[in-house]
C-alpha cells in the first residue's frame, strides 16, 4: 500500500501508513468484549456438568425410541429420518465415510451426466438448484492448501457494530474458528448465558395436515419469530429441525435461512443475531457453502454425527473411530471443501464468502428467489414453493408411509434406503444421460457403421436428454414445408470438419486411447487435442502417414504448462489457453507419482515417480490484460496457429467472453457443467458450472450486441453425442462442437467411473500395462460415429429447408420451447432468455464467426533480427552474434518468434554445431521477454525487464544483470519482474538482482542463478536446479515436488519463509558444492556480480550457509533409481562371475576364450 498525501505533500510508506492506523484507534480496547467458543464450553461444564458427543447422541436415539437399554439397534433403517433427508448408501460409502477417513472430500470421475435438479423427479434437496460461480480471467482462483496462508474460516458472528464510529467500544461478538459445529457445541450455544449471551431456538417444521399450503405460512412463523427475537435481545438465532416426524415435515434449512436472512435485512435487524443452523439435511461440503453464502454462520449437521455412531455400533465402520474422531475427521473434510469452494472465487476468508450469494439459481420461480435469495442470478423460473412443499412430503411420505400402523410397520421399499442413483445409474433410479442401452448402441452402431442400430441410439439418447437436460426441452422447428431434397445439403465430410474431439491428456487416458482419436480426427480432417499432459515430439513429426498421423492439432496451454515447448506450439493448428474445465472449475489438478510412468514424465519434462500438480490459476494471467498478453505470446510463438480461450458456462460468460475477443482470441470454447474429468471431487463435478446452453446463448448474444461476434469462432462442448445436439448447439450460436465422453464410449468406455482409481476395464482411463492391452478401440469406431452424427444434422438441415451448417448459426428462431409435460417442474421454466434472436435486435451486425481475423504486431527489433537470420538457417550455418540493440518495453515477448522459425526447421533440438545465435541488448524489456526461448539463442541484457521473463523456456540461455553505470546494490533491487521461468522446461538463465514473485513456478529443468527472490518462489517446481544468493520471500517451494533449490541461510526468520510440507532441508553434498561453486563463478564472469563474488571470496564460511531444498518425492524416485542400478550391477557382476568360473572348469588355460563370446557364455549360465 502507498499513499500519496496531496495536503502534506508527502508519499507514506505501506509500513508507516499501516502503523498509523493501527494507532489511529484503542483497537485492543474496543474489542475488549470479544467472546470466544471455549469460554461458552469452560462456562457450560461450571452450569451444567460436561457432555460428550456420544451421550448427546445416545439421549437422541432413546428420545425417538431407536436405541434404548431394552431394544438393540440392528437396522440402519430404524431412524425414518434418513429417507426424510434423503440419505442414500451412496450417501456413506461415496461420500461420507471416505471424507472422514481421509479428511478431505471423496473424488469422482467422468462428469455429471444426471439430470438437473429443476428437472429431477427424485425430489432432490434444494442445494442443487444452486451452482457455485467461480473466477475466470479476472480475479483469479488461489490455491488453498499450497498458499494456505492467505486461507482462513475465522469468523465473528453475533451482533455488529458501526465501524465508522471510531470511538464507541464494540458489541460483544463470538468469534468462531470454523463453521462445523459438534453435537456438544450447539447444546452449548443453545443454553449459553454466558455474560448476558442468550440464543433463541426456531422450529423449521409445519406439521403435515397442511399440505402443500403449509410451507408458505412456516416460512412467515419463522421469519416473525426471528424478528421478535432479534428485537427481544436474543444474540444468536438456532434453525432447528430436530422436530420433524410423522406428524411434521422440516422445512428446507435453506428456504429457512434465505427467508430469515431476507427479512432481518429488510427490518434492518440482520446485524443484531447471528443464524445458526441445527439440521439434519446438511451433509455434503456443497450444502455448507450454500447455507453459508445464503445466510448462515455456523451449521451443525447433526443426522451425520448420529449415523455414524450408529453405523459403528452396526459394525460397518471401523471400530476404532470414536465420536470425537468422526467429527474431527469430517469438520477437516469440509474445510478443505469449503476452503477449495472459495478460492475457486478467488476469495481467501470465509468472512468475505459467507452471504454473499455467489451462486446461480438454476430452476427456481421468482417467488422463491425474491423471498429467500434476493438478487440471486436467476434465469430460467422454475419450481414454486407448492412444487417445493410436494416434494418435501414426497420424501416425508416415503419416510412415514400414511398407512396404518406405519409407524411399527414399514414395508416395501419405504423400509430400506432407496438407492436414487443420482452418482451412478441404477435402473429405476435418477435418469442419466448415458445409460447402459444407449452405451450399448452406440458401440454397436459404430463397430459396424449401422445406420438403423444408430438411429435408436439416437432416440434413447435424445429421450434421456428430455429427462435430463435444458436442451431435451427445446425443439426445433422442422417443416414439410421448408424441406429440401437431401443432395442439396452440404455433405457430411465438411460438417465433421466442425467436430473436435475434447482435452483429455495423455496421463488422464492412456497412450492408446489418446493416439486412436488423434487418428481418427485427423483422417476426417477434424481436431483432436493434446490435454494439458503435452505431446511427444514424435507424435507431430512431418514424415507420418496420412492415414494414420498421430499429430493432435490443439495444443493445450494449461496451468501447469506441462511439455510447453517452442516446438510443441510451432506444430500446432490451434492453442488453447485453458481458463477452466467444465467438470471443475476453478480447480487445478493432481496426478499422483505412482501414475507418473516414464512416458508421461518424458512428455511432461518431467521425473517419472514424481507427483505432478496443476495449479487452479495461471500465473501469468490475473486480469484480462494478462489473457491479452498471453494471446499475443502465443502469436508470436505461432502465427500460423489460432488462439483458442476455454471458458466455462456461468453466469457472465458473454462479458468475459468479449474480453478475451478484444485480447485477440480467434477462438472461443464454452464448456458445459456436464463435460467429463479424470479426476475430481463431487462438489465440482455436481455443483459447479452450468449448462452449455446458457452460455453459449449469452455469449453469442454478447458479442453480437458488441460486434464482436465476426472476429471469433465459438465452440460449444458438454455431453454432445448426436445430431440433434448438434443443430441445437449451432441455432443457439456455435460454430463448432466438441465431443468427448461420446468418443470415448466408443472407444469402449462402458461408465465404470473408476477413471480416478487408475482402474479403468477397457484399457482407456489408465496406465496399467495390464489393462491398456485390454484395449480394443479403432480409429474406424471414431470415424463411423463422427460421420453417422454429419449425417443426422443434414437431415435435420434438410427439414429445416437450410444448404449449410453455417445458415443455422444463431437462428434461435427456429427453436421452440416444448418443455417435458411429464414434469411439471420443466413446464416451469422460461427459455425466453435463451432464445432471444439478436439477428433480428441488431440485424446490421455480421455474425458470421471468424471472418474478421485477428492480427498482431511484432516488435520492430524483433523484426530488424529476423531479416538476419538466413545464413543461420542455411546449409553450412552460422554462430551469428548481434551487437548491442536497444529494447524498450514496448517489445513484448522478445525472442519468441526468433524461437518458432528455428523450431519449425529444427524441433526440439535447435540449434547446434554450426549454428547458434547471441543477442546483445541494453535498455528496458517488455513482458515475456525471451518466451519459449529455443536452444542455441543467448540473450543478454543490460538493463532490467518486465514480468514473465523466460516463460515456458525451451532451452536458451538468458543473462539479465543492471546497468555497469548502476551505483546501487543489484541484491536490493529488482531486476526482472514477476513470473520468471513459468513452465521452463530447459535452459540457463542469469539474473544479477532481484527477481519477483513467483519466480521458477513450475520449473521442470532450468538451471538458474538469481540474487534475491519474491513471495512463492519455485512453487510446483517439478525439475531443474536453483541457486539463490540472497535473501528470500514467503512460501518459498511451496508444492515443490522435482528439482532442488540451493539457499544461503540468511539468519532467522529466513528457514520459516520455506514451505516444508513436500521438501527436506538437507545440507548439500560435497557434488552440490562443485556444483553451485561452478555455477557462481560462471554468474559472476558473466553478470558481474559483487554479491557472487563475495561469496566466492569467502567460500570456507559461505559455504556452511548452503541450505539444500529438496523435495522428499524426487528424493525417494532418486534413491529408488540409485538402488535399481545397485541391483542391475551386482546382477551383472554375479553373471560375469559365474561366466569367469565356467571358462576356468572347461579352458583352464584360455585356449578357446577367443572363440567363444561372453554374451554366449552369459546364456549358458
Amino acid at each position: 500500500m502507498l499513499l500519496v498525501d496531496t495536503y502534506e505533500k508527502k508519499i507514506e510508506q505501506d509500513e508507516d501508513l499501516k502503523r498509523r492506523i493501527a494507532q489511529s484507534r484503542p483497537h485492543k480496547k474496543l474489542t475488549s468484549k470479544r467472546v470466544y467458543l471455549d469460554l461458552l464450553r469452560k462456562d457450560d461444564v461450571l452450569s451444567h456438568g460436561a457432555v460428550t458427543n456420544e451421550f448427546l447422541i445416545k439421549c437422541h436415539l432413546e428420545a425417538l425410541g431407536i436405541e434404548s437399554s431394552k431394544k438393540k439397534d440392528i437396522h440402519l433403517d430404524s431412524d425414518r429420518r434418513l429417507p426424510l433427508y434423503a440419505y442414500t448408501h451412496d450417501t456413506f460409502s461415496l461420500l461420507l465415510v471416505p471424507m472422514i477417513k481421509e479428511k478431505k472430500e471423496a473424488l469422482g470421475s467422468m462428469g455429471n451426466d444426471a439430470a438437473l435438479a429443476c428437472l429431477s423427479d427424485f425430489s432432490p434437496l434444494l442445494f442443487s438448484y444452486c451452482q457455485q460461480l467461480f473466477a475466470q480471467v479476472t480475479n483469479p482462483p488461489i490455491d488453498p492448501f499450497r498458499e494456505q496462508i492467505v486461507m482462513s474460516l475465522r469468523c465473528p458472528v453475533g451482533p455488529e457494530s458501526n465501524l465508522l464510529e471510531p470511538n464507541e467500544e464494540l458489541d460483544s461478538r463470538l468469534i468462531l474458528e470454523q463453521p462445523v459445529l459438534s453435537l456438544v457445541d450447539i447444546e452449548v450455544i443453545k443454553r449459553t448465558m454466558y455474560k448476558g449471551w442468550r440464543s433463541k431456538t426456531i422450529d423449521t417444521t409445519f406439521p403435515v395436515r397442511y399440505g402443500v399450503k403449509g410451507l408458505v405460512p412456516g416460512l412467515d412463523r419463522i421469519c416473525c419469530e426471528a424478528c421478535t427475537a432479534a428485537l427481544d435481545g436474543y444474540q444468536i438465532l438456532v434453525l432447528s429441525d430436530r422436530a420433524a416426524s410423522k406428524d411434521n415435515v422440516p422445512i428446507s434449512s435453506l428456504l429457512a435461512v434465505g427467508a430469515i436472512h431476507q427479512c432481518l435485512i429488510r427490518h434492518r435487524l440482520r446485524m443484531k443475531v447471528a443464524i445458526i443452523v441445527e439440521s439434519g439435511e446438511a451433509k455434503v461440503v456443497h450444502d455448507f457453502c450454500v447455507l453459508l453464502g445464503f445466510g448462515a454462520d455456523a451449521i451443525c449437521p447433526y443426522m451425520v454425527f448420529e449415523t455414524m455412531y450408529r453405523l459403528r455400533h452396526l459394525g460397518l465402520l471401523d471400530k476404532e473411530l470414536n465420536d470425537d474422531m468422526v467429527f474431527q475427521g469430517y469438520r477437516q473434510g469440509v474445510e478443505r471443501g469449503i476452503f477449495k469452494v472459495m478460492a475457486k472465487m478467488g476469495i481467501s476468508t470465509l468472512h468475505s464468502y459467507k452471504h454473499a450469494q455467489i451462486f446461480e439459481i438454476v430452476g427456481l420461480a421468482k417467488e422463491v428467489v425474491d423471498m429467500c435469495f434476493k438478487n440471486t442470478v436467476s434465469r430460467l423460473g422454475g419450481a414454486t414453493f407448492e412444487i417445493l412443499a410436494a416434494e418435501a412430503l414426497k420424501r416425508h411420505r416415503a419416510a412415514f408411509p400414511a398407512a396404518a400402523n406405519a409407524d411399527k410397520h414399514v414395508f416395501g421399499d419405504s423400509r430400506v434406503l432407496v438407492a436414487s442413483g443420482t452418482y451412478h445409474w441404477r435402473a429405476g433410479g435418477e435418469k442419466h444421460i448415458n445409460e447402459p442401452e444407449a452405451i450399448a448402441k452406440l458401440q454397436a452402431a459404430t463397430r459396424t457403421n449401422n445406420a438403423k442400430t444408430f438411429h435408436e441410439y439416437s432416440r434413447i439418447s435424445n429421450l434421456q436428454q428430455r429427462w435430463c437436460t435444458l436442451r431435451g426441452q427445446l425443439e426445433i422447428k422442422t417443416s414439410n414445408k421448408l424441406e429440401i431434397p437431401m443432395d442439396q445439403v452440404e455433405p457430411a465430410s465438411e460438417i465433421v470438419k466442425r467436430f473436435v474431439t475434447g482435452a483429455m491428456s495423455f496421463g488422464s487416458i492412456s497412450w492408446e486411447a489418446h493416439t486412436t482419436l488423434a487418428i481418427a480426427m485427423n483422417r476426417i480432417g477434424a481436431k483432436s487435442n493434446t490435454g494439458e499432459g503435452g505431446e511427444k515430439p514424435e507424435r507431430y513429426a512431418s514424415n507420418q502417414d496420412a492415414n494414420n498421423n498421430l499429430r493432435s492439432a490443439i495444443k493445450q496451454v494449461a496451468s501447469a504448462r506441462f511439455g510447453v515447448t517452442s516446438s510443441y506450439l510451432a506444430n500446432a493448428d490451434e492453442l488453447q489457453i485453458k481458463m477452466a474445465q467444465g467438470a471443475k472449475p476453478g480447480e487445478g489438478g493432481e496426478l499422483p507419482g505412482h501414475k507418473v510412468t516414464k512416458d508421461i514424465a518424458d512428455t511432461r519434462k518431467s521425473t517419472a515417480g514424481v507427483g505432478l500438480i496443476s495449479p487452479p490459476p495461471h500465473h501469468d494471467i490475473y486480469s484480462i490484460e494478462d489473457l491479452a498478453q498471453l494471446i499475443y505470446d502465443l502469436k508470436c510463438a505461432n502465427p500460423e496457429a489460432r488462439v483458442s480461450v476455454k471458458l466455462v458456462s456461468e453466469a457472465g460468460v458473454g462479458i468475459i467472453a468479449s474480453g478475451v475477443v478484444k485480447g485477440n482470441a480467434d477462438h472461443v470454447t464454452i464448456s458445459g457443467h456436464d463435460g467429463g474429468t479424470g479426476a475430481s471431487s463431487w462438489t465440482g463435478i455436481k455443483h459447479a458450472g452450468l449448462p452449455w446452453e446458457l452460455g453459449v446463448a449469452e455469449t453469442h448474444q454478447v458479442l453480437t450486441m458488441n460486434n464482436l461476434r465476426s472476429r471469433v469462432i465459438l465452440q460449444a462442448d458438454g455431453q454432445i453425442r448426436t445430431g440433434r445436439d448438434v443443430m441445437i448447439a449451432a441455432l443457439l450460436g456455435a460454430d463448432e462442437f466438441g465431443m468427448s465422453t461420446a468418443p470415448l464410449i466408443v472407444l469402449g468406455c462402458t461408465m465404470m467411473r473408476k477413471c480416478h482409481l487408475n482402474t479403468c476395464p477397457v484399457g482407456i482411463a489408465t496406465q496399467d500395462p495390464v489393462l491398456r492391452a485390454k484395449f480394443e478401440g479403432k480409429p474406424e469406431h471414431v470415424v463411423n460415429f463422427m460421420f453417422m452424427v454429419a449425417e443426422e444434422v443434414r437431415y435435420f438441415l434438410a427439414r429445416l429447408g437450410l444448404r449449410t451448417l453455417s445458415e443455422a448459426i444463431g437462428r434461435t428462431d427456429l427453436l421452440y420451447a416444448n418443455p417435458n409435460p411429464v414434469n411439471k417442474k420443466a413446464t416451469m421454466l422460461e427459455f425466453g432468455s435463451i432464445l432471444k434472436n439478436v439477428h433480428h435486435m441488431f440485424p446490421n451486425v455480421s455474425t458470421k464467426g471468424g471472418t474478421v481475423k485477428q492480427t498482431i504486431e511484432l516488435g520492430e527489433l524483433e523484426q530488424e533480427i529476423l531479416k538476419r537470420l538466413d545464413k543461420v538457417f542455411s546449409n553450412s550455418g552460422e554462430h551469428l552474434v548481434i551487437s548491442r540493440k536497444t529494447i524498450t518495453n514496448l517489445d513484448r515477448a522478445f525472442g519468441t518468434r526468433i524461437s518458432y522459425e528455428i523450431s519449425k526447421r529444427f524441433g526440439e533440438e535447435g540449434l547446434n554445431g554450426t549454428r547458434s545465435i547471441k543477442i546483445l541488448l541494453d535498455g528496458s524489456a517488455g513482458q515475456s521477454f525471451c518466451a519459449f526461448l529455443a536452444k542455441g539463442v543467448t540473450v543478454e541484457l543490460e538493463g532490467d525487464a518486465n514480468d514473465y521473463v523466460g516463460k515456458c523456456l525451451s532451452g536458451g540461455t538468458v543473462i539479465v544483470y543492471p546497468p555497469k553505470k548502476a551505483a546501487y546494490k543489484s541484491e536490493e533491487n529488482s531486476i526482472i519482474g514477476n513470473v520468471a521461468l513459468y513452465g521452463a522446461t530447459s535452459g540457463d538463465c542469469w539474473f544479477r538482482g532481484v527477481a519477483g514473485e513467483r519466480f521458477a513456478v513450475r520449473n521442470s529443468g532450468c538451471i538458474a542463478v538469481v540474487e534475491a527472490v519474491g513471495d512463492h518462489a519455485c512453487e510446483y517446481m517439478t525439475g531443474g536446479r536453483v541457486i539463490v544468493l540472497g535473501p528470500i520471500g514467503r512460501n518459498f517451494a511451496a508444492a515443490m515436488s522435482g528439482g532442488i533449490a540451493f539457499l544461503f541461510n540468511q539468519g532467522d526468520p529466513f528457514t520459516h519463509r520455506i514451505n516444508v510440507a513436500t521438501v527436506d532441508l538437507d545440507p548439500p553434498s560435497e557434488d552440490d558444492l562443485v556444483f553451485i561453486r561452478d555455477r557462481i563463478k560462471k554468474f559472476v564472469e558473466l553478470t558481474g556480480s559483487e554479491l557472487g563474488q563475495h561469496i566466492l571470496d569467502n567460500w570456507q564460511t559461505e559455504h556452511a550457509k548452503i541450505i539444500k531444498v529438496f523435495p522428499r518425492d524426487y528424493k525417494r524416485v532418486l534413491l529408488e533409481q540409485e538402488e535399481e542400478r545397485k541391483r542391475i550391477a551386482e546382477q551383472k557382476a554375479a553373471k560375469e562371475k559365474v561366466c569367469s568360473n565356467v571358462h576356468k572348469c572347461v579352458d583352464p588355460h584360455g585356449y578357446f576364450s577367443s572363440l567363444v563370446s561372453p554374451s554366449f557364455c552369459t546364456q549358458w549360465v
